[in-house]
């Protein structure tokens, strides 16, 4: 049950994600048919490869993480969270984060939670860690896992309660719930200019931390217990 997992056992974590170029041109030849078959679906005939490469960043192949920020509970009594960034080159930030994983949130009972987590956050994270050469931490290693082993908590899929045609955004999710939206400065679709025309990392790890934030009180919500309130979040 949702009640009996430990909150100090919980790594709450966002990531965000870019085209792993500026635009579609600086792709070869290669790379842009590629691109152009993996999206044909997605695009139909509205868009060509190039009008919709400003989407690029939600394929592990075709897009790189800039961001992944996590929160924990560091004190259960006070209920005092603590939100961290990883950011620098895709190879720097992945490794740091799989040295927290290993070092920290390796054990058997600690879980990975985030928003749609299931679907994009663990596996893009995983397939990034693999084109980078970067070994598998055990919370992201699935091979061999039967479905209740594996250590990953979603909260889309908690809302979802068996109804599985059922989509809900973050921004959705905190408004029915009453819970501050994180979504008051950027959305994930500004994220790509914020970071190659504006060159501003900082403001996309500010809003990257509030998403974890914001998954952390969903959970809490989840739970039926009060929410954090701004003197319980600690960010360094």
């Amino acid at each position: 049950m949702l009640s009996t997992i430990k909150l100090d056992n919980v790594l709450f974590l966002d990531i965000e994600t870019v085209p792993q170029q500026s635009s579609f041109d600086e792709l070869d030849a290669i790379d842009q048919q590629l691109y152009a078959d993996k999206t044909k679906y997605q695009r139909k005939e509205d868009f060509t490869p190039e009008e919709f490469y400003d989407r690029a960043g939600i394929w592990a192949e075709f897009g790189k993480i800039v961001c992944i920020s996590v929160g924990y509970f560091v004190d259960r009594t006070n209920r005092q969270f603590r939100v961290r960034s990883f950011t620098g080159t895709e190879v720097e930030l992945l490794e740091e984060f799989s040295k927290l994983l290993k070092e920290h949130f390796s054990g058997r009972h600690q879980i990975l939670c985030a928003h749609n987590g299931k679907e994009f956050d663990f596996p893009y994270i995983a397939r990034r860690m693999i084109i980078n050469s970067i070994a598998l931490p055990t919370k992201l290693n699935l091979f061999g896992k039967k479905p209740w082993e594996v250590p990953h908590l979603d909260t889309m899929e908690l809302w979802k309660f068996g109804d599985y045609k059922h989509f809900t955004s973050l921004k959705l999710m905190t408004r029915v719930l009453d819970i501050p939206s994180p979504k008051d400065d950027i959305d994930g679709s500004q994220v790509r200019d914020v970071y190659y025309k504006e060159n501003d990392i900082e403001r996309i790890a500010r809003y990257c931390e509030k998403d974890v934030i914001a998954v952390a009180q969903i959970l809490l919500k989840l739970r039926i217990e009060p929410l954090l309130t701004d003197d319980q979040i600690i960010t360094k």
